[in-house]
């Protein structure tokens, strides 16, 4: 495994789209971590805020109309001045978890994961709650509640031993509590 150059740690950010995932990322990365960011498609086509407000004959944005998420790796790191990596993952599948955090654990021990990843059981604009099929909200539960315990316990099984948080000459009891 090799270190990661930031003496922060990395930062893995779980989720990145165009909006909080991403202003979560480059907080870290201004911050001093090395980030990296996951995603479940790199390629992903996301139309930028500005899209959204803008008449269509507006020509001139500031920025590509639609991003990649790929982009935002080199966008971050460029601005924050720090590593920035991108990752593709599948928070429902816990293959796709495992091989990710092996890519991510590359890079150093994980000092922060941030959790942002999501799969509304419903479609844009919201439908009556009885409209929900049980496929849509396992989908849902499989990203958002089943997808953050892979991804927590992928980060947990790979901590040192004696970190920060715990010294070894304090033991922890079987709920992480210091014992007396």
């Amino acid at each position: 495994m090799s270190c990661s150059t930031s003496p922060k740690g990395i930062a893995a950010i779980v989720g990145v789209g165009p909006k909080l995932g991403r202003s979560v990322a480059r907080k870290f990365a201004h911050e001093g971590y090395t980030v990296a960011i996951l995603a479940r498609d790199l390629g992903k086509r996301f139309l930028s805020p500005l899209s959204l407000v803008l008449p269509i004959e507006f020509d001139a944005p500031p920025f590509p109309f639609p991003f990649l998420l790929s982009r935002f790796a080199d966008e971050i790191a460029c601005e924050a001045k720090a590593q920035v990596f991108a990752i593709r993952i599948d928070c429902s599948d816990s293959k796709s978890v495992r091989g990710a955090f092996e890519g991510v654990l590359s890079l150093g021990f994980v000092e922060v994961l941030v959790y942002n990843a999501c799969e509304p059981p419903v479609t844009c604009p919201p439908t009556n709650f009885t409209a929900i099929t049980v496929e849509s909200f396992e989908r849902s539960l499989a990203v958002s509640a089943v997808g953050a315990f892979h991804c927590a316990q992928q980060v947990g099984m790979h901590r040192p031993i004696c970190s920060r948080m715990h010294p070894p000459h304090r033991p922890l009891d079987e709920l992480g509590n210091l014992v007396r």
